[in-house]
This record gives C-alpha cells, structure tokens and sequence, in this order.
C-alpha cells in the first residue's frame, strides 16, 4: 500500500518558521525524485521545490532562498524547512514522489500525500 504521510504544517506568525516531513511507505522511496507542491484557495498547484534521487535540488523563485527541501533515504523521508514566512505562503502543501519519464515515455504513477495546511497570520 503507497503512503505518502505528511505532518508538520499549522499556524505561524509571519516571519516564523516550520519543517514539514512526508513519510512513505509502499514502494521504493531512494528511486523517486521528490517534490513539494503547495495550492491555495482559487489557485492553480504549484512546485515549490524538488528534490533528486542524490539529493540535487531546485527550487521556486517565490521561495527567494527561504526554503530548503532535503531528503533521508534511510528514513523515507523528505522536509520542507520554512523559514521567514509570509502570508503568502498560506496553502496546502502536497508532497509528490515523479515516476520516472524518458524521451516522452513514463513509467508507474505519481505519487501524492494527503496535504498539509500551512496557515501564515498573526
């Protein structure tokens, strides 16, 4: 059974911060290249960042060097580190693991969490 569980959003002050972890299960998490995602109300999904299968990472303009994505492969997992929040970060972050695609051609499925609200207000 492939989980994707998420935990550590919530309510922070502006300028706060937060880690949120994603947890998977159910298949084999070193393979995946890992991303972020967030959405909020009336808007369209967004990448906020990504991670390879080695740990190469990207990274939205929006996140303006705020947020740093890692990943632990011993422990099947991968963080969001956020820090100098701003109201505009407010969404429901997603995390994604990318089934792998070649020359137009995919394999398997994505993979999605649950979501995890993250609220930025004072």
């Amino acid at each position: 059974q492939v989980q994707l569980v998420e935990s550590g959003g919530g309510l922070v002050q502006p300028g706060g911060s937060l880690r949120l972890a994603c947890v998977a299960s159910g298949f084999t998490f070193s393979r995946y290249p890992m991303s972020w995602y967030r959405q909020a109300p009336g808007k369209e999904r967004e990448l906020v960042a990504s991670i390879t299968r080695t740990g190469s990472t990207n990274y939205a303009d929006s996140t303006k060097g705020r947020f740093t994505i890692s990943r632990d492969n011993g422990q099947n997992t991968v963080y969001l580190q956020m820090s100098g929040l701003l109201p505009e970060d407010t969404a429901v972050y997603y995390c994604k693991a990318s089934r792998y695609c070649t020359l137009g051609i995919c394999y398997g499925q994505d993979y999605w969490g649950q979501g995890t609200q993250v609220t930025v207000s004072s």
